[in-house]
């Protein structure tokens, strides 16, 4: 079942939670696998152990299902039952419902940490499964056969083969520029706050997402009244955002949101992020594959990047386990590209133009939005079709995501 004449069959430089769980959805292919992580799971700048939550969709909330993981992810799951979405002084609002779908709930707001505590531990118990940490990808050279790469551990070079590599060390990827393939980068002069804050009115499992003339926002829901906000900004003014004391953010966050949930009374620590569209010029290569951020980071209005690339991984890991003789042929790799072209264009092409779309601070564009809004909210066709696109259960879709084994 092996590849000839390798060390391991597949090696993942990346070991966040798009790597771990494709090494976990690989398991039990009877493949081996080898995980490389630079940044030690327990290291406070590990991303996927930081404070920020991810809003699951629903067929997400299935592939992890899928990969006996959600019963260590569920309890501290929140979910979300409606989400309302509507723009700052202008008329026109949607509203989606998980009872429309016959749904718990649309999808789950869920701290990393949580998120990558569940994954980190069932890799560490999966079969087959190597984990190198801290460890990095030095140096690479594919071949037809096989691919030689250099890894330094904990400051000791040596070097191992591997029948297929998969690239998921983010954004701006070292081995995504070793392996020779460029990537576009438009930055969107936006910043990201993210916190957590508490308000005086339940949310009711709302998610809200608002566009304002300062940039977008969302307030997902947490236990109790707590909130996991997502503030978008101009990176201009962004530090000084950062700067405020706790009621003078309130207050601003306060003025761009309203009163929907009475006011709001606490936030908790800030963090923020330059916001970027980094999209890689290809997704394959000869025995490689660009996965997570490394193939498309988005912009997080919308929530769906790491949901899209949790399909990426779905598919993947079904498109390997069909063809255990030998993953990385380009048959196989071909085969992934062409099931995910369409999802993910898609999902990148509607997360950037929504961001530009309601960006247009001119009266008849804000005035159209607001129709389309309505329009949508008025239609439950329409509604319901865009709800299956957020949800993520659109097109075909990989075995995992419909709970279903490899």
């Amino acid at each position: 079942m092996s590849v000839v004449g390798t060390d391991t069959d597949i090696l993942i430089a990346g070991g966040g939670m798009v790597g771990a769980a494709l090494a976990v959805a690989l398991q039990g292919t009877g493949l081996r696998v080898t995980v490389v992580e630079a940044v030690s799971p327990r290291a406070p700048a590990q991303p996927s152990f930081d404070d920020r939550s991810t809003a699951l969709a629903y067929s997400s909330r299935r592939i992890f299902e899928a990969l006996d993981v959600w019963s260590s992810i569920s309890t501290n799951a929140f979910p979300i039952e409606h989400v309302h979405v509507s723009q700052q002084r202008r008329l026109g609002v949607t509203r989606l419902h998980a009872a429309e779908e016959d749904l718990p709930a649309l999808g789950y707001v869920v701290p990393n940490r949580v998120i990558g505590h569940a994954l980190a531990n069932a890799m560490e118990h999966a079969p087959h499964v190597e984990f190198l940490s801290p460890s990095r990808v030095t140096g690479v050279q594919c071949n037809v056969d096989r691919v030689d790469v250099v890894l330094e551990t904990e400051g000791a070079g040596h070097q191992l083969a591997a029948g297929l590599v998969v690239v998921a060390d983010g954004a701006q990827s070292p081995l995504r520029e070793m392996l020779g393939i460029g990537a576009r980068n438009w930055d969107y002069g936006q910043t990201a706050i993210i916190c957590n804050l508490e308000a005086s009115r339940p949310h009711g499992n709302v998610a809200y997402e608002r566009f304002t003339p300062e940039g977008p926002m969302a307030l997902l829901p947490l236990a109790g009244k707590r909130l996991a906000l997502v503030l978008v900004e101009r990176s201009a003014i962004a530090g000084d955002v950062m700067l405020m004391d706790d009621a003078a953010f309130l207050a601003r966050v306060q003025r761009r949101f309203g009163d929907r949930l009475g006011q709001l009374t606490r936030a908790g620590k800030r963090v923020a992020y330059p916001l970027a569209l980094v999209s890689a010029e290809r997704q394959i290569a000869e025995r490689a594959v660009i996965l997570g951020n490394a193939a498309h980071s988005l912009h997080p209005i919308a929530g769906q990047g790491f949901n899209l690339s949790l399909r990426d991984v779905a598919v993947l890991a079904e498109v390997i386990a069909s063809h255990r003789e030998d993953p990385g042929a380009a048959n196989v790799l071909d085969a992934y590209a062409q099931w995910r072209r369409q999802d993910q264009r898609k999902v990148v092409a509607f997360t950037d133009l929504l961001n530009r779309l309601f960006g247009i601070p001119f009266g008849l564009a804000a005035h159209a939005r607001g129709l389309g809004l309505l329009g949508m909210d008025l239609f439950p066709g329409l509604r319901r079709e865009f709800s299956r696109q957020a949800m993520g259960r659109a097109g075909k879709l990989p075995r995992l995501a419909r709970g279903l084994p490899l």
